[in-house]
């Protein structure tokens, strides 16, 4: 009994001593974004855009977007679709285009479905659930509507696929099985499209490994994120040359407060100062940095993806590449997460991504870490040999071969194994795993509201301030978009006249009662 007190003591002590050191980089700020992150296979090559990073700064401006990912790029279409006439916008990033979370994803457009919805319904009611739910799900249709409005669906790669959600553990899977009937009967027609499939049919039908226990079957999407992205960025400043400005490699690294010689907003940066009535802080992870009343509730996390050459044996008679999407889950709370870009972008590369929780315990090395330029090795060595696992040897074949350089004296960026690329993104998880969206309270940002002038009373817009849309929990490309639309439709003042209450979840607004309840403590209770 003594023995097993000791261990037991000891596992007490390890254990808090692991949750003292995350508490203690939680609670510090995420900082700016790193020099020399590592390379997304996404932004390879870089995207032309007309930015000219030499020209000045405007010196003031109606708005100011830090951060171009796809809640800036979203908050700004809709700045220029549904502002007055003359809005001056200025969309401002610490590095390169896209160059954050957005363009470091999996290029998965797939909602939480039936995993969330009882937590959702037992915290937030009926009617909260099924409204979180349908904004999730239409976020596919609002993206391929504003890459079609452009012209670039193909290029964008938008598309449906169909979505596997592949289970490994007994228990994880009757668990889900039960949460699907449940949202089937409350939701049934959101949910007709599912099906499931199990054991040995699962793993012929799905080329799956034997070890497969069954397969939720699902509507989904996907997307090349940085390609959807930068394609919006670059029609809209050439829609509206007079009204975007994008300047890249400009950090915002200090927002004064408005004051008796300046009434509004002067944002600090190393080509110098702009002021503007409205600040809109999209930076996702790094938010806590320039609102420090958001350390602890939007918590930096470092994930990892990579681009892997398919093996031989994979057959595509089934499903054509491009056409469906994976979750793996072996066991609680890990999961892995894979989509494959069609056939025509090249190899028909497989993204895949996720290690962060491995035999059933989060990687705790990896919360509260802002850097982007580096990646844990255990993560790594599980991504780069799972996927033979997964889909089982036999039917993983040979290892794929890259195709020979087109063009001698062209030598490929990437890796000519497996993996061709590897790479790092921050995430921001919130504390009560619903994004932050709405007006910045004094006391998050630390700084006094601006009191509006008569002479500016001509561009009927809320109050000027601070807004944020941010904390996306890893599940970016469902949230983001739509929620950034919502921001700027109240920042704009047009929160009524749009119909938000009706289809924008309250549950995600920004309050004084979930800061006060969103902690890190409630996060670890609910994982």
């Amino acid at each position: 009994m003594f023995s097993r007190f000791k261990l037991v003591l000891g596992l007490i002590r390890q254990l808090d001593a692991e949750y003292r050191v995350v508490k203690e980089r939680v609670d510090r700020s995420p900082e700016l974004p790193v020099d020399g992150p590592t390379v997304p296979f996404w932004t390879v090559p870089p995207a032309e855009l007309p930015i000219d990073n030499d020209a000045p700064l405007p010196s003031h401006v109606d708005v100011l977007v830090i951060g171009s990912g796809i809640t800036g790029v979203s908050c700004a279409r809709t700045l220029l679709r549904y502002g007055p006439p003359g809005l001056r916008v200025l969309v401002l990033e610490a590095r390169d285009v896209c160059s954050g979370a957005t363009g470091r994803n999996g290029g998965h457009i797939n909602a939480p479905l039936f995993h969330d919805y009882p937590q959702l319904k037992s915290e937030f009611g009926l009617d909260s659930a099924k409204r979180i739910i349908r904004f999730r799900l239409f976020h596919l249709q609002a993206v391929r509507e504003a890459v079609e409005d452009i012209g670039v669906l193909d290029y964008s790669q938008v598309r449906d696929v169909e979505k596997l959600d592949v289970y490994f553990d007994r228990g994880m899977f009757e668990e889900n099985l039960k949460a699907l009937e449940e949202w089937k009967a409350d939701m049934p027609e959101e949910a007709a499209g599912c099906c499931v499939v199990e054991g040995k049919e699962a793993a012929e039908r799905f080329q799956l490994s034997e070890l497969v226990v069954g397969v939720i079957v699902s509507p989904g999407g996907a997307a090349h994120p940085y390609r959807t992205v930068t394609s919006i960025f670059k029609n809209l400043l050439q829609r509206y040359p007079d009204q975007l400005d994008l300047f890249t490699q400009t950090p915002c690294t200090a927002i004064t407060p408005p004051s008796a010689v300046t009434p509004q907003y002067t944002i600090q940066t190393p080509r110098g100062a702009v002021t503007a009535h409205h600040t809109v802080h999209a930076t996702n992870g790094w938010t806590s940095h320039l609102l420090p009343g958001l350390r602890g509730k939007i918590i930096p996390v470092r994930g990892l993806m990579t681009a892997q050459r398919p093996g031989m044996g994979l057959s595509t008679s089934a499903s054509p590449p491009g056409a469906r999407a994976h979750v793996f889950y072996y066991s609680s709370p890990g999961y892995d997460y894979l989509t494959q870009l069609p056939k025509h972008s090249g190899e028909a590369e497989l993204l895949f991504g996720g290690g962060a929780a491995q035999v059933g315990q989060i990687i705790l090395s990896e919360v509260g870490v802002s850097d982007d330029s580096a990646y844990n090795m255990s993560i790594a060595s599980h991504i780069q040999g799972a996927l033979p696992e997964y889909f089982g040897r036999a039917n993983w074949g040979a290892e794929g071969v890259p195709p020979a350089t087109a063009e001698a004296g062209s030598p490929s960026p990437w890796a000519s194994g497996r993996v061709k690329a590897l790479w790092t993104g921050i995430l921001g998880i919130s504390t009560d795993l619903q994004p932050w969206v709405g007006r910045v309270p004094s006391a998050v940002s630390g700084r006094a509201v601006p009191v509006l002038e008569k002479a500016d009373d001509v561009r009927p817009l809320a109050a000027p301030g601070e807004w944020v849309s941010a904390g996306y929990s890893g599940e970016g490309m469902v949230h983001a978009w739509l929620c950034a639309h919502a921001l700027a439709l109240m920042l704009l003042g047009l929160e009524e006249e749009q119909s938000i209450p009706a289809w924008f979840p309250d549950e995600y607004r920004l309050t004084e009662k979930r800061l006060k309840r969103a902690t890190l403590e409630e996060l670890m209770d609910r994982l």
